[in-house]
Order: C-alpha cells, then structure tokens, then sequence
C-alpha cells in the first residue's frame, strides 16, 4: 500500500510509519513545511490538490493540536480549527480524487474519546450518545468533517483513541520521569476512569481497519478493561517498583491547566469499551494493564 499519512511527526505517526515501512508499504508523508523527496504540502484549512492523491491506497489523518495545554480562547479556537479545518481539506481532496480515480479507497480519521464528555462510572461503547462540554464538540465536529469523503464514497474510519500507553508521549509518556523519582500519586481522588490502550494496538487497529473493507464508522481505540485513576497510579507504581504516595489535588491540577481543561482531561471519568473492534475481530495484543505497562516499559 501507499498510505499517506497527516501528523507523521507525532506519536501515533512515527510508530505507524515505522511499522508500514518495516512491513514493505510506502509512506508518503503530507507537511505543512517545505517538502522534501517522497512528501506533499498541504495547509490546512486551504484546499489541497487533489491529484497529490491519486497514488493514495489510503490516508491516515491523525494532525491536530495537542489538547493538553491551558486553555485559553485562543488556545481553543487552534484546537477546534486543527482539527475540523484540517480534516476537511483532507476529506474534500479525498473525495474528489476519489471521483476521479478509485483513490484512496479508504481514509481513516483520527477522533477521541472526549466524544462522550465526563460520564462518571457509566459505560461508554460506540452506540452512547455524545456527551458534553468543548472536547466533544471538537470531537462531533472532527468526525462531521469527513462527511464529503464518505459522501464520495471512500470508506471512512474514526479511531475514537483513548489514553495511549508510550515512553515516547502522551500522558504515561509525562507521567514516568514523576513516578521513577518516586514522586507519583492520583489524580484527584483517582475514582476517574481512565480508559488506555497501548502505541501497539493504536498502531495494530489502524493496520485492521486498513486492511479489512468491512471496517467504517466510529471504533472506540481503548482496551477491553479500563481502570480508574487510582488503580492505574497503583499498578504503575507496581511495575516500577517505586512507591506512588504523593496524591495531586484536584486544585493543583486546576492550577496547572485550567479548570475547564483539567476537568476534561486529567480528572474526566470515561469508561469506554471498545466492542465494535472486537465484533470485528480484533485481537488485542494487551488487553489488560500490567502487561501493557510491562512491555512498554521494558
């Protein structure tokens, strides 16, 4: 395959383009720089030619602003606008080429599961309604943004990932320096539920839904067994042999990141269950949390 990828530079995208090379597929990268040999510009929010994608089998678009910063109104604004602006270029430059060529067949889009707001210890699957506050409606208006290219008729994805398990980033990826000095505790009261899947099956799930023409819509990108805060602090601090006796207020994180931003991410309570993923058929390579922990880790 010849899969063009938006956002190769992050996490999700460097380990999926190292597996997509490793397995003998080409990469084509899209940058908003200057490109180089093998990559194609595209500026989001402007429209993209969409002859850049006639050698496309498929487009990954996971591009978007980082949500865990403070929010201010601007930050917001850069949020929301990355995102949705973004994937339009992307599904307008999709859906055209694809009306003229068959190509790509497939554009798999990047969503969260901040799609169903703060929940509690209610349990989430890809049927539950959307809930709210300012990551759904990113999250609703992110997915709205592909319509054109499923209108065309490319077969479209949204992987809603959940908190993604690597040394490399993400949340676990600024939580280790803490917890190997020691220093680590919850998150509030830790009672939220922290719904995680590790890089490999992110990665893994992607290669699925490349590669099996049944697969479309939304697919909760989480492992079958979520965990609260609490218990993940714990079993962390377990593989790490270190103890996690420094609990971080609920105010400390309202200090550090804004009330609003706070509440959403670090103390939000989403207990997500990916059931579409294994209708299908997925077989997840960690399904429970000590072993991903221990094979990230190691």
């Amino acid at each position: 395959m010849n899969v063009f990828i938006t956002g190769a530079s992050g996490l999700i995208g460097k380990a999926l383009s190292e597996r997509l090379r490793a397995e003998g597929h080409t990469v084509t990268q899209l940058v908003r720089g200057t490109p180089k040999a093998g990559e194609v510009q595209w500026t989001p929010g402007k429209p993209l030619d969409p002859t850049k994608l006639a050698n496309a089998d498929a487009v990954v678009h996971l591009a978007g602003k980082n949500v865990a910063t403070r929010w201010t109104a601007k930050t917001k604004r850069e949020l929301f606008e990355s995102r949705v602006a973004g994937t339009k270029t992307v599904s307008d430059a999709a859906a055209e080429s694809f009306r003229q060529g068959g190509k790509p067949a497939v554009m798999i889009s990047a969503s969260a599961i901040g799609y169903y707001g703060v929940r509690g210890d209610e349990t989430l699957t890809e049927t539950s309604a959307p809930g709210t506050g300012f990551l759904k409606d990113i999250c609703v208006a992110w997915e709205a943004a592909a319509q054109s290219a499923k209108d065309a008729g490319v077969r479209v994805v949204h992987p809603r990932i959940g908190v993604v398990l690597s040394d490399e980033g993400g949340a676990l990826g600024k939580l280790l320096p803490i917890f190997k000095l020691g220093g680590g505790g919850r998150l509030g009261d830790g009672r939220q539920w922290w719904s995680w899947i590790s890089i490999e099956d992110v990665i893994g799930g992607i290669f699925f839904a490349l590669l099996n023409p049944q697969v479309q819509g939304p697919l909760n990108f989480t492992a079958p067994n979520p965990v609260t805060n609490a218990e993940f602090t714990k079993v962390l601090s377990d593989v790490l042999h270190r103890p996690a006796i420094f609990p971080v207020p609920k105010f400390a994180l309202h200090l550090a990141l804004g009330k609003e931003a706070a509440e959403e991410t670090a103390l939000a309570s989403l207990r997500v269950l990916p059931n579409r993923l294994l209708e299908y058929g997925y077989k997840f390579a960690h399904a429970e949390l000590r072993e991903a922990l221990q094979n990230v880790l190691n």
